[in-house]
């Protein structure tokens, strides 16, 4: 499997079992009347904005996209709403962040608000990737040559998610506290798994 792929896919696990987990780490919190751990929230939304939002999409919809766009015109519907989805990315992670702050600042009645927004990003969001991973990564791994591959592999292997290290790559120092913020807020009986686990040191 391309090394491209394996990240993407690796990046989306990641991002799959955050998202995933924030309903269950709020619900817990309220279950057992925990105050909420807005720094880890915050956390938790920086690195949507910081990563998939900015290195992830960047490189789909500036690489990925436009190989395939030439060499698999039946996807370019797709193709677009997959773009339009990334455009619109930042935007809504704005918003969210936005609403986590309202909430924090002016208490419990903006908590619903926040909680409806953090439903909506989710499902929009698992949706998407499950349409790249269905209906674009097996097209590209069809028509892509190793040449396409050795580039897009050169891109996507450049950066390093701290929640999706690949083996024998450290997390970039500057974002391991962010990646042990998160880690300490969410533990494994919450859903992360081995997704997100300690990963290399």
């Amino acid at each position: 499997m391309p090394l491209a792929v394996r990240v993407i896919r690796a990046e989306h696990d990641a991002l799959a079992a955050m998202l995933r987990t924030l309903p269950l780490l709020l619900d817990a919190q309220r279950r057992t009347g925990t105050p909420p751990d807005f720094g880890a929230l915050r956390a938790m939304l920086f690195y949507v904005d910081e990563f998939p939002e900015r290195l992830h999409h960047t490189k789909e919809s500036e690489l990925l996209f436009p190989k395939l766009r030439a060499l698999a015109p039946e996807l370019r519907e797709v193709l677009d709403e997959l773009d339009a989805d990334h455009a619109q990315g930042e935007r809504a992670i704005r918003e969210l962040q936005h609403s986590l702050l309202a909430w924090e600042q002016m208490g419990e009645p903006r908590r619903g608000k926040f909680e409806q927004q953090l439903q909506v990003y989710t499902a929009h969001y698992l949706h998407h990737m499950k349409r790249e991973e269905t209906e674009v990564l097996p097209r590209a791994r069809a028509a892509f040559s190793a040449a396409d591959w050795a580039e897009l592999d050169e891109a996507f292997g450049s950066h390093r998610d701290p929640l999706a290290p690949r083996a024998g790559q450290p997390v970039d120092e500057a974002y391991a506290p962010l990646r042990q913020r998160i880690l300490a807020a969410l533990p494994a009986p919450l859903g992360w798994g081995p997704v997100l686990g300690p990963g290399p040191a």
